[in-house]
């Protein structure tokens, strides 16, 4: 059975959390996520990012292993 892993968000100046609905995935899903722009803070250009990024500062997503 293939590992699975979950996207994290993490928070420079704060917590690191489980995105909600982004777990069990494959590697090649969760390197793809991470590879979007939009999961960073210093790359994102959508609205709730940037709102994301006002409320709490710089952040990014990564994966780990379940």
């Amino acid at each position: 059975m293939a590992d699975k892993y979950k996207i994290v968000r993490s928070f420079l100046n704060r917590h690191s959390r489980a995105v909600r609905g982004m777990s069990g995935l494959t590697l090649a899903e969760a390197q793809a996520h991470c590879g979007n722009p939009q999961t960073s803070s210093k790359t994102c250009t959508t609205s709730a990012g940037k709102r994301l990024t006002r409320l709490y500062g710089p952040w990014f997503d990564s994966y780990e292993r379940m």
